[in-house]
């Protein structure tokens, strides 16, 4: 049964036949070159909100009216006009983030995945996740997305401490948040992912580790731990400042991370991302695509992508953002088809450091299949093996580096203090595969010295979650 008002076209019909297939653990082994070049990710970016959260800096508006139709026929024109441009020829995975798409009506969304299913190959079962606020989507509003051609997830929780949520500036209480969480679920089983942030002010451990617990007793098999990021210009950043509120304790939020992980690993979750952990091979095929720095289209107001525009016949990956302010991005996407407002050409070097940063953030790491993707001519023995850096790391016992054929870099995810004999010897035993180059880091934040940044700022991590 299909929920009234939402349109069904032909992929969305296909999409909801296939909704229920059984989950398959397949991240990790790289396309080849060629496919890698014809394939893509979406991200849709929904700028409006009802309110802006006190910690949030993201591109999001508070409308006093939003124009849907008008808005959906620029996201519906934007997308068909960069994959044109892209000359991808499949679509992996789809990602509405914001704002707060669940604010858009199912109708916006279906729109979106019948254009993208008629410029390109969009299997029947690809990831197509939602960004979900527990305000915002009751039960049947949910169906209706599912209906839609929505697949996945990706519910803002933050907390269950009503005083934290009032101080993130949030709309719903931990009661509303865990009703949403269950009545998800049931729609959407196995495929329901949520974010716990951590390091607030004045926010404890113990207190904190309680909230964990009881969001293990009620949530799928994704979830999502973010460390508070003071940004300027938010209204958090203006009360830390002034005093008003303490600023948070980068131990303690530390410690919240460590012992969080160790909770998460004894309830079956693998932490495949330095914030993300799922079970039962949930993991997000959306973000996936970044770490893997596959290509990914973005489209909507403020929207990121990085793609090599085949279609115009480029030969270099572009990195692309969308013009930010959504009355003046439609007006561009209206008189030009798409409202790119910059583009800036990647080179060898910068795209190899974005192969790095973005694998060293996975239990993957960088392996050498992944890496001679781009950069046949070096393997990592030939970029790492003669460095000084290296060398005094190896000294340090920080590093371990092997002379196999197939090297693989990874940052060690289970970060440890050094006299911690224990897990040095798990590592060195071999607690992850073997043949790697492995980066054992001291450091207990976390951010990863070698990270840029701890979301690509569309969709956060789980494509944000």
């Amino acid at each position: 049964m299909v929920p009234s008002g939402v349109r069904t076209g032909r992929w969305v019909a296909a999409a909801r036949a296939a909704q229920r297939r059984p989950r398959v653990d397949s991240l990790g082994q790289p396309p080849s070159p060629e496919s890698a070049r014809t394939r893509a990710a979406l991200y849709v970016h929904w700028p409006y909100c009802e309110k802006r959260c006190s910690y949030c800096n993201f591109n999001k508006y508070i409308p006093r009216g939003v124009d849907e139709g008008a808005v959906r026929n620029c996201l519906v024109t934007e997308a068909r006009t960069l994959l044109r441009l892209s000359g991808v020829q499949r679509v992996e995975s789809v990602f509405f983030g914001g704002g707060t798409p669940s604010l858009a009506s199912p109708h916006t969304v279906a729109a979106i995945l019948e254009a993208v299913a008629q410029e390109v190959y969009l299997p029947a079962d690809s990831e197509v996740t939602l960004e979900a606020n527990p305000t915002s989507a009751p039960g049947p509003r949910l169906a209706a997305f599912g209906a839609a051609g929505v697949n996945r997830l990706s519910i803002g929780l933050q907390s269950l401490d009503d005083a934290e949520l009032q101080l993130l500036g949030r709309t719903h209480s931990a009661r509303e948040a865990l009703q949403t969480l269950t009545e998800a679920r049931h729609l959407f089983p196995g495929r329901v992912s949520v974010d716990l942030m951590l390091g607030l002010p004045a926010q404890k451990v113990k207190p904190w580790l309680q909230q964990l617990q009881k969001l293990l007793r009620h949530c799928d098999d994704h979830l999502s731990l973010y460390q508070l990021t003071l940004e300027r210009g938010t209204s958090l950043f203006a009360q830390v400042q002034q005093g008003t509120l303490p600023a948070p304790d980068p131990d303690l939020a530390a410690e919240m991370y460590q012992e969080g992980r160790t909770v998460l690993r004894d309830a079956g979750f693998r932490q495949y991302e330095v914030s993300n952990f799922a079970r039962n091979g949930a993991l997000s095929n959306h973000n996936w695509t970044y770490w893997q720095c596959g290509q990914y289209l973005g489209i909507g107001p403020g929207a990121h992508g990085q793609f090599v525009p085949q279609g115009a016949g480029g030969h270099t990956r572009e990195a692309r953002i969308q013009t930010l302010e959504p009355d003046n991005w439609m007006k561009e996407v209206m008189l030009f088809g798409h409202g790119t407002r910059k583009c800036v050409p990647l080179s060898e070097l910068e795209l190899l450091e974005e192969v790095l940063a973005m694998g060293l953030r996975t239990d993957v790491g960088v392996t050498h299949q992944h890496w001679r993707q781009f950069e046949p001519q070096l393997t990592l023995w030939d970029v790492f093996g003669a460095s000084r850096e290296v060398k005094e790391l190896l000294e340090q016992g920080l590093l371990l580096l092997d002379h196999s054929e197939n090297p693989l870099l990874a940052l060690l995810l289970s970060a440890y203090k050094s006299q911690d004999g224990r897990r040095r010897r798990r590592a060195r035993e071999g607690w992850f595969p073997q043949h790697r180059l492995t980066r054992q880091t001291e450091q207990t934040s976390t951010r990863s010295s070698l990270s840029f940044s701890d979301s690509l700022g569309q969709g956060r991590t789980d494509g944000g979650e």
